[in-house]
């Protein structure tokens, strides 16, 4: 992981038709990138149920980015590809051509730095 980088998995996450008693989706997630050797930060809950499971990307001086849909069995491969090309741009803006299509078809948000300068002013 790049210094000033960070992986957040909500873990009370569930995919949508996910058996309510079965482990929730957000915490195999977080357990598939630890087998990995993935950092991360599990964090219960980030409101994003509709979207599930839900992850962000954020770093010091970077671009957030909150995704969604990602299903452990199907994207994790997907995910850490998209961590590692996250932490390694300065500004954390990862061409869009060149995300996961599971990256690309669904992000949630995209917020800006805290230090943002907007070029249009």
């Amino acid at each position: 992981m790049a210094v000033g980088t960070e992986l957040v998995v909500c873990t009370t996450c569930r995919l949508p038709g996910a058996d309510p008693q079965a482990p929730r989706d957000g915490a195999r997630l977080s357990d598939a990138l630890t087998a990995h050797g993935v950092a991360h930060r599990r964090q219960e809950c980030l409101s994003a149920c509709a979207n599930g499971c839900a992850v962000v990307f954020r770093g010091t001086g970077r671009w957030t980015y909150v995704q969604g849909r990602i299903d452990p069995d199907l994207h994790l491969n997907d995910l850490i590809s998209m961590y590692h090309a996250f932490a390694a741009t300065p500004d954390g803006i990862v061409p869009w051509r060149t995300r996961p299509e599971v990256i690309r078809k669904n992000t949630i948000a995209r917020i800006p730095p805290f230090d943002f300068q907007d070029q249009e002013s």
